[in-house]
């Protein structure tokens, strides 16, 4: 356990703003910021973060918590790994409390793995430099067949893996890693026989991959060897930590030029990568070889909307990478491709020429992924109607993925023009793509367009939305979260509430907590039981009338209390008063108004939904076998409870308590 004291220096030091801008792009509106939600996929942003508060908030999946729950949430990591994460970012000292056996044991299997591929990388590294056999090979290889700098491999964490084949498996038992991870990390491989272990990269140069926050998650291991029998490169296999579809190599070291530049630059294997990083152009990531995925696009599209593919001068495989175009396309984001002088590869063209003369051939010859795509294909279907035909339905094939109808309508004209058809011809079959695959219509979008342009030209209605409040029959649930709601937003208010023909100034928090505390009523959800505890602690030490400060919540040592209270605090549920209402003098409660009605309300409904289950409680102990005073006492308490719910049903529709 870590003690409190650390964990307020931890929340105290923490920006939200620099932690959450690790993972998305974020930008300045107002005095918060917006991004696209990390945790689910969207194309308007609809994630806000507050740096005053402290807090972030998606308003699309309704995910929301501070800069530590933002961490568990993102790494799947545990509330202490975050509490860690954000202290070694701010170089504080975490102390904790000796863990138990029970806690020892139940200590996190991925941990364990994350543990052993970061001494496999340091072994790896090690190797390289410091063994007779890492460096004549593997160093040497860098050196000078790669020409990487001795900077640039020490940035990449490249290394050697032992020629010997179980040479790292013995190192790696006998530093304490265990069998299992070294087998589930899959840094080496069981043999049927026995059972004994072996390299998986054995005499391999080794690239470790890292994931968005610095991790490694897994290695790629890169035969010297001339034998076409053995594979050129061996990869980790899937773990708890690596799905080789989620993560893209090179963009730990690439997200902060991507978000300065606001384009990413995609290109084929490692060595692309580690080139053009060493020439000074530091946007770029890789597939790894794999053929790119939709949550590997969805990665990127955290920290920019463009992406640019390069391409191989003499590459064979263009025709088949089409495809990742159009998965690009089909997450609302903006492609163009640069195809290299042959027989260049990223690699090479970035170690033959300067960083400036690399920008400038991508920005001189970068093409917009349509004209493209024309060009290559036109090409293949020259004088050939049909294959031209063909050639059409796949360009129609790529606009349809355009999720934008605005977009979609100026690729659809430009194509046209490209390809010497009728626009018309296009739209339809950009329609008809769409609704088969889809489901969407254009025009559908086309009579919603006219509707919302008819709505805008018509005399504007004013219109107000008012606090939306809880009603009769509203659930236990909806009606705890409505009075926490009131506690944490208003308990420190007062409003007027009229006793006979006397105003009686109330408190809110007094209030609630009067009339519950009466009927020794305890809410039934944890969360919310647990935050009026803590209000209830905090009002006591402070006094009526003094507000409870919104960081006792947002930074409370439970994240769930954090993270419900992040949620009903952010809840966009107050009402809406516009100029037009103003400028025509049209009454608005206030929130004093509000809350004579709200709060009074609210409680009420809570007890009369108490009052409802104890009655049906008391009515199912009827059915069993009881004793004639059993009975009698039931039924006295069932009329005490009906005249109560009668009670309180005439009092519903008006604020008395």
């Amino acid at each position: 356990m870590i003690d409190r004291e650390t964990v307020d220096r931890i929340y105290a030091a923490a920006n939200i703003v620099d932690i959450v801008g690790e993972y998305v792009t974020l930008k300045r509106k107002g005095v918060n910021y917006q991004a696209c939600c990390p945790f689910h996929n969207e194309k308007t942003p609809s994630f806000v973060v507050s740096p005053s508060k402290g807090v972030y908030k998606c308003f699309g999946c309704g995910k929301g918590g501070n800069a530590v729950t933002f961490l568990m949430e993102h790494e799947n990591i545990t509330y202490p790994e975050a509490l860690k994460m954000v202290a070694k970012r701010y170089g504080i000292e975490v102390k904790e409390k000796e863990m138990s056996e029970e806690e020892v044991r139940r200590n996190d299997d991925r941990e364990s793995m994350f543990a052993l591929n970061g001494w496999a990388a340091e072994y790896f590294a090690n190797y390289l430099h410091r063994e007779t056999e890492g460096q004549s090979v593997g160093l040497a290889y860098f050196r000078q067949k790669r020409g990487m700098t001795d900077a640039t491999i020490k940035k990449f964490g490249l290394g050697f893996c032992p020629a010997k084949g179980d040479r790292m498996s013995k190192d790696a038992l006998a530093a304490g890693y265990k069998k299992e991870f070294l087998v589930s990390t899959g840094l080496s491989l069981a043999r049927e026989s026995d059972g004994s272990l072996y390299d998986r990269f054995r005499d391999r140069v080794i690239f470790p991959v890292h994931n968005i926050s610095g991790r490694i998650v897994a290695f790629g291991g890169r035969t010297l060897r001339t034998d076409k029998q053995v594979a050129k490169y061996q990869n980790s296999p899937e773990s708890e930590i690596y799905s080789k579809k989620r993560e893209l190599y090179g963009l730990y070291f690439a997200k902060k030029a991507i978000q300065q530049q606001d384009f990413a630059i995609m290109v084929e294997g490692y060595t692309d990568v580690i080139s053009m990083h060493q020439a000074g152009v530091e946007n770029v990531v890789s597939s790894s070889g794999t053929s790119l995925t939709t949550e590997q696009i969805r990665l990127l599209n955290r920290f920019t909307k463009n992406i640019t593919v390069i391409y191989d001068g003499d590459s064979a495989g263009i025709h088949a990478s089409l495809r990742g175009i159009d998965m690009i396309l089909k997450e609302g984001m903006n492609v163009r491709v640069v195809l290299l002088p042959e027989p260049e590869d990223p690699d090479s063209f970035a170690r033959s020429h300067t960083a400036a003369e690399v920008q400038e051939y991508i920005r001189a010859n970068e093409q917009d992924f349509l004209e493209f795509k024309a060009k290559l294909l036109l090409k293949d279907a020259q004088g050939d109607p049909i294959r031209k035909a063909s050639l059409i339905a796949d360009m129609v094939q790529s606009v349809s993925q355009i999720p934008d109808p605005i977009q979609r309508s100026v690729y659809i004209k430009e194509c046209a023009r490209i390809m010497d058809i009728d626009e018309q011809i296009l739209i339809s079959e950009v329609a008809r793509k769409r609704m088969t695959t889809s489901g969407d219509r254009e025009t559908d979008e086309f009579l919603r367009r006219q509707t919302t342009l008819r709505q805008r030209e018509a005399p504007q209605q004013p219109e107000v939305e008012f606090v939306k409040q809880v009603e009769a029959g509203s659930s236990f649930e909806a009606l705890e979260r409505e009075i926490v709601k009131y506690l944490l937003k208003y308990g420190h208010c007062s409003f007027d509430f009229k006793e006979g023909r006397t105003m009686v100034a109330c408190n809110v928090a007094e209030v609630i907590f009067a009339e519950l505390s009466d009927d020794n009523i305890e809410f039934r959800n944890p969360v919310y039981a647990k935050i009026m505890n803590v209000y209830r602690e905090q009002w006591t030490q402070l006094g009526t009338g003094t507000e409870v400060p919104a960081h006792v919540f947002l930074n409370h040592i439970d994240p769930e209390v954090c993270n419900m209270s992040v949620d009903i605090l952010t809840a966009d549920d107050n009402y809406v008063l516009s100029e037009l209402w103003q400028r025509k003098e049209i009454h608005v409660d206030s929130d004093a108004e509000m809350l004579a009605v709200g709060v009074p309300k609210a409680v009420t409904l809570y007890k009369s939904k108490v009052i409802e289950a104890l009655i049906k409680e008391l009515q199912a102990k009827l059915a069993d076998e009881l004793s004639d005073d059993e009975q009698k006492d039931i039924m006295q308490r069932l009329a005490a409870y009906n005249q109560a719910k009668k009670t309180i049903a005439n009092k519903i529709g008006r604020p008395i308590l």
